[in-house]
């Protein structure tokens, strides 16, 4: 299959090109999009009786009564309502797939974590069996906190479904292609982009060109959002109209089917008689985007110090308490350096957020040496961390010109929340046990002389 190339009984509607830019859900926004011609309603949402004998069914992503500004929901019309299966559901086991609360008593998340790339399997391995979680926060039954995944994705799933009621995924590809049929349309994914799959969305995912390996961020609570820009103003960071929703497209095919729906942690299986992606027309303001990661653009210091990390924010998941998120995602990416008598990498601190950090490509500027593309750190809340020995001492005693930092993009999942390590992580995945030695050779250099340098 070419990157062009639709599944067989896939229609995309025929006056766009597969994504709709310059538009971000949640945003007060309302885009509206038809695979046949006059299969969405005019003026109204829900007619007696729609065209082509389609359903209407709405999506909502909000409470009905939440503040217009924040309200989201999409109509979707479709070939059968959704609430047509053929079985109860039955639960079933995913074990690599964890949810908070997950605190496993023996195992200790207090300490600074690295991990090389975890390994792909020789085992072929769809989105849900590849799935491999690395930390949870907070509780998905309240409906705070998150986990961090990594993804290993080798075979395609194969009228096979999923949403999660539970949570929105954020997906950051580190390598291979991977294709998200949706509900509401198709979304190609490569790395250097990233993906929102809404909660309550019904997709199914495919390999482009495999093996696949990323990083998921499934986010509990409040849906992600552009960060306010402050001062900043209206312009940088990431920009609304770089993020784009796919175009209306469904199958219409009779066959045998699974559904699988992760509801409060659990998973629970049904069977379908039919292709669950058969929206033909859709509007709303809630629906999945993807971004080019390459389009954000970084703000900084242009003549002393060094901003905090939240400058680099590309979005954020409030938490009802302003100024501190549920989740914040941050990207360090190519930029030049210029501040003057400035420690220009990130500095030694504590922080009340824990910080997991994975490598997309390149070389990250506070650890030139075994934070590696694919890896992955954990700094949690209030523990100390900061550059090594090797990049506090280049970085302390280097001529400071403009610098452009190149081929490298970072990442952080950063959350106000405690992260647990699963047993996976602490048993299983490559942890780097060396990790903490990369601060042993740091040396004493105060001798009680003022201006020692």
């Amino acid at each position: 299959m070419t990157r062009h190339e639709l599944p067989k009984g896939m229609i995309r509607a025929p006056s766009t090109v597969g994504t709709h830019e310059g538009y971000m859900p949640g945003f007060g926004n309302d885009f509206e999009t038809e695979a046949l011609p006059d299969a969405l309603p005019q003026g109204q949402n829900s007619p007696q009786k729609c065209n082509y004998g389609l359903y209407g069914e709405q999506l909502s992503g909000t409470a009905f009564t939440a503040p217009s500004h924040q309200n989201e929901r999409t109509w979707c019309y479709r070939i059968r309502p959704s609430v047509k299966h053929t079985h109860r559901f039955t639960k079933i086991d995913l074990p690599y797939w964890k949810t908070a609360p997950n605190v496993e008593r023996d195992v200790i998340s207090l300490g600074q974590y690295r991990w090389d790339p975890v390994p792909h399997s020789e085992k072929p391995l769809t989105w849900l069996s590849g799935m491999r979680t690395m930390t949870t926060a907070g509780d998905v039954n309240t409906q705070v906190g998150m986990a961090s995944h990594i993804y290993l994705v080798t075979d395609n799933m194969r009228d096979e479904y999923f949403f999660s009621a539970d949570s929105e995924l954020l997906v950051v590809p580190q390598e291979g292609r991977l294709r998200f049929c949706t509900e509401l349309g198709i979304i190609d994914l490569e790395p250097k982009e990233i993906a929102i799959l809404p909660r309550g969305l019904v997709y199914r995912v495919e390999v482009l060109e495999g093996p696949c390996r990323g990083f998921v961020c499934e986010n509990y609570g409040q849906k992600f959002q552009l960060p306010g820009r402050g001062p900043i103003g209206a312009n940088c960071m990431a920009n609304r109209r770089d993020f784009k929703t796919p175009v209306a497209a469904f199958e219409d095919r009779e066959v045998p089917s699974t559904l699988t729906v992760k509801w409060c942690g659990e998973f629970h299986e049904t069977k379908i008689g039919h292709s669950p992606l058969d929206v033909v027309a859709w509007h709303g303001n809630y629906a999945p985007c993807k971004y080019d990661m390459r389009t954000y653009c970084p703000v900084g210091a242009i003549l002393f110090d060094h901003p905090d990390p939240s400058i680099f924010t590309v979005l954020t998941a409030p938490s009802g308490v302003e100024g501190t998120a549920n989740i914040d995602f941050v990207l360090f990416r190519e930029r030049w350096m210029v501040a003057e008598h400035t420690f220009r990498p990130p500095w030694y601190h504590r922080n009340i957020m824990s910080e997991l950090m994975g490598n997309i490509y390149g070389i990250y500027d506070a650890k030139p040496k075994g934070f590696i593309p694919g890896g992955l750190s954990l700094h949690n809340m209030m523990l100390p961390h900061g550059p090594d020995r090797n990049a506090f001492e280049g970085a302390s005693n280097m001529e400071l010109e403009p610098e452009k930092l190149d081929n490298t993009m970072s990442f952080m999942f950063e959350t106000r929340f405690p992260q647990h390590l699963t047993r996976f992580a602490a048993q299983e995945a490559p942890l780097q046990d060396d990790y903490i030695d990369c601060w042993k050779d740091l040396e004493k250099k105060f001798d009680g002389t003022p201006g020692t340098k």
